[in-house]
């Protein structure tokens, strides 16, 4: 079996046709290997077969030229080369001689069918199924559904990659044994089911938008992605705390482009050109949250959606409504309590009555024994003691965050406003 996670190399010159095949393994490989998935009922059938099918078409494609249907062609050839692979190895497991036959016999897929759009929706249901321990369902999602590898998926949850590889085994163990349906829920089973899915949407946004580790700031497939599925599940069920999710997902998203400078550093929300913000997904984006809060049925996501919308509608970082802020905070915090929440909370205090009342509320979390290990609340003390003049302690919380951060951009702002500050002495 080839190594997951790119196209198998071959010993074809690289050229134009292995860069269409690069992009569209980084475009569809997910959807194909969600429509194999159906089709043959088992992941570790489907993800060999994903990776025969991108094998030949490295061969055979430079050829012969791309289809017309790359997706498509895809497909019926990871199932015909899934199908002979089970036929020669049916000499030492009779078995396998039924299943082969039962998948030969299966129908073509009509590929006009919505149903093929829909197999990654699929797919979520799938991995998020309740028989499945939590931390299982969202590993196993951010792996089969967005392709994030080990180590990314170990980083988001603080856990060794053994670990999470020995999750992601025994959750497909599970499905394989338990006979989970590969289905999108009936409409009555849906509302019990979306919490775990609107959960794992969520990261792997987060982890689209702001990455955990690495040289670059967001991976803008990740985000767009589940827009993406935001997006479908909206589609099935009409539900506010969904239309929340999709709001605080678009709003973020809309100052994608501002967070950067033209050489890849990171610009406070403060500093960022607003002009750049994309103004259709904030116009979307605040309609959601209107639609969310007027049902009333509304959560955390919508809540977050809400206080990300008035620094939206903000027409400069000056003229934010800060008590409006601390105000849909406060419920947050009530409806969903959480120590990064009282963090953010602690930092539009500080922007609506001064740094020294944000640095007692963070003070306050560090005497708890709460996020002492996150380097945005060092990074927050550190602006605060060094607006009030306390330029000691400001550079102790600097060290402090730059040695937690992981991100590159991150530690570079982090180590100029260090630098900025041992300049002043």
């Amino acid at each position: 079996m080839h190594e997951r996670g790119r196209p198998p190399s071959s010993d074809l010159t690289s050229g134009p046709t292995r860069a269409e095949i690069d992009t569209l393994y980084r475009n569809e490989s997910r959807r194909v290997l969600a429509t194999l998935i159906r089709l043959l009922g088992d992941f570790e059938l489907a993800e060999e077969a994903l990776q025969d099918a991108f094998f030949a078409a490295v061969q055979q494609w430079p050829r012969d030229g791309m289809p017309d249907n790359p997706r498509a062609w895809l497909v019926s050839a990871g199932r015909f080369k899934a199908i002979d692979g089970l036929r020669r190895r049916a000499r030492f497991n009779a078995s396998l001689n039924v299943l082969a036959d039962q998948l030969d016999s299966a129908e073509e897929p009509d590929w006009d069918r919505d149903m093929l759009e829909d197999d990654r929706l699929r797919l979520v249901f799938t991995c998020c199924h309740p028989a499945l321990p939590a931390d299982a369902q969202v590993a196993l999602t951010l792996r089969e559904v967005c392709d994030l590898k080990t180590e990314e998926i170990a980083r988001a949850f603080l856990a060794s990659p053994s670990t999470i590889a020995q999750r992601i085994v025994r959750a497909k163990q599970k499905i394989r044994d338990a006979a989970i349906p590969y289905r999108v829920p009936s409409r009555e089973e849906l509302p019990a089911r979306l919490d775990n899915v609107l959960r794992v949407i969520y990261l792997v946004f987060n982890e689209g938008y702001s990455a955990s580790s690495g040289t670059e700031l967001t991976r803008t497939d990740l985000s767009a992605e589940a827009i993406r599925l935001g997006r479908l599940l909206l589609e099935l069920l009409p539900d506010p705390e969904l239309m929340g999710l999709l709001a605080l997902m678009l709003l973020h998203d809309s100052r994608r482009v501002a967070r950067t400078d033209g050489s890849g550093e990171l610009v406070r929300l403060d500093e960022q050109d607003r002009s750049l913000w994309d103004r259709a997904q904030i116009e979307e984006g605040s309609a959601l949250v209107q639609r969310a809060l007027v049902s009333r049925r509304f959560g955390p996501y919508t809540l977050q959606a809400a206080i990300v919308a008035v620094h939206a509608e903000a027409p400069s970082a000056a003229l934010t409504d800060w008590t409006q802020i601390v105000g849909l905070y406060d419920v947050l915090l009530r409806v969903s309590p959480s120590p990064v929440i009282e963090l953010n909370r602690a930092v539009a205090v500080a922007m609506r009555d001064g740094p020294e009342a944000g640095l007692a509320l963070i003070d306050d979390l560090s005497a708890r024994g709460l996020l002492r290990d996150y380097h945005l609340l060092h990074s927050a003390r550190a602006d605060f003691c060094r607006r009030l003049g306390r330029l000691d302690e400001a550079r102790t919380a600097y060290r402090s965050a730059l040695a937690l951060a992981q991100l590159e951009p991150e530690r570079r702002f982090l180590q100029q406003r260090l630098d900025k500050l041992n300049g002043l002495d």
